[in-house]
């Protein structure tokens, strides 16, 4: 799966928690969701940085926004993936917890799905 199919599978997906992703899928859109956050937070960085300017910037606002809009697709592909490797959309608190959390939920994001049918469904086109 190509970055650019990652995002629209995604997005054509926006909050279907059910079924299975791949780890492509799941990973190239998770960059994309990144890349445009880290985009749209530094051109409100760079408005703060004034200190004549009192106002709030713009993309701030835009940037709220947008994270906002690609929390639930990212949510709904972690669970996805999760369910890719047999586990419950529920595993995904496990990153709630500090530190030891995150690191068992990303090597659970990025270990490989079980081969065959699982009772979340069939093996995802890769």
């Amino acid at each position: 799966m190509t970055f650019a199919e990652a995002i629209s599978t995604c997005l054509k997906k926006y909050a279907d928690f059910k079924g299975r992703a791949a780890r492509p899928e799941f990973w190239w859109f998770y960059l994309f969701a990144a890349i445009v956050n880290w985009g749209l937070m530094l051109t409100w960085i760079s408005a703060l940085s004034d200190p004549y300017n009192d106002s709030v910037p713009p993309g701030l606002i835009l940037s709220f926004v947008v994270g906002l809009a690609l929390l639930l697709p990212i949510l709904a592909a972690g669970v996805r993936r999760m369910h890719d490797t047999g586990k419950s959309g529920a595993a995904l608190f496990m990153g709630l917890i500090p530190i030891v959390g995150t690191i068992v939920l990303i090597v659970w994001l990025a270990t490989e799905g079980t081969p065959g049918p699982n009772q979340y469904g069939d093996k995802p086109a890769r």
